[in-house]
């Protein structure tokens, strides 16, 4: 589990293309990140972009390498990388530290694209188009995973929502410069899913509650 606060942003180093069997093509990353593989082991959990990688290989020298799945590639961002691609990095929560963005999956749900920036002051104003299907997920200041960067929305419609990226933000992931037409992991909250299955099977009710 992670909370979508980025640690550090690390750098794509190379792509290499594993295969091409049933189900597509995957791949496996190396990626540059010195602090989140500072005390990391095989097979620990790394989000990059937002999608929770597993570590398969560790080099010493700052990087590790990920394999990702056919499934992955289809389904998330990942697949428009290339070689010196930055990328937000966030090692997995652990079970004894504050929670400061929200849960965080590292399960991404859908692409969205950046469809609108207004620069401010101190801060940018960010619209993001999503799928419709999505959209019923996303609440007005709710919460929301952006290339892994935990968000409060600001404002929603039909099929986009829009957040607002402190300084804090723009310096310290790459939110600071998706500029519109970037795509971007999207992770919606898992207990909006997880209520909507609940209602969905009518059976909310009466469970453990004494009669």
């Amino acid at each position: 589990m992670f909370t979508g606060i980025v640690e550090e942003v690390g750098t794509v180093v190379a792509i290499e293309v594993a295969g091409a069997g049933a189900d597509g093509t995957d791949a496996r990353l190396t990626l540059r990140g010195p602090l989140v593989v500072s005390d990391a082991g095989h097979g620990d959990s790394i989000a990059v972009a937002g999608v929770c990688l597993t570590v398969a290989e560790l080099a010493g020298d700052g990087t590790f390498v990920a394999d990702v799945m056919p499934e992955t590639l289809r389904r998330t961002a990942l697949g428009d990388l290339v070689p010196g691609a930055r990328v937000n990095l966030e090692r997995a929560v652990r079970a004894d530290a504050r929670l400061g963005g929200h849960v965080v999956q590292g399960h991404v749900d859908g692409v969205g694209t950046v469809r609108r920036r207004t620069p401010g002051p101190r801060w940018d104003e960010v619209e993001v188009a999503l799928d419709p299907s999505l959209a019923r997920y996303v609440a007005e200041k709710g919460s929301v995973a952006v290339a892994g960067v935990s968000l409060t929305v600001a404002a929603v419609g039909d099929d986009w929502f829009g957040v607002s990226l402190i300084p804090t933000t723009l310096a310290g992931t790459t939110l600071g410069d998706a500029a519109v037409g970037t795509r971007v992991n999207l992770e919606v909250d898992v207990l909006a899913k997880y209520v909507e299955r609940l209602l969905a099977t009518g059976d909310v009710a009466g469970r453990g509650s004494a009669r």
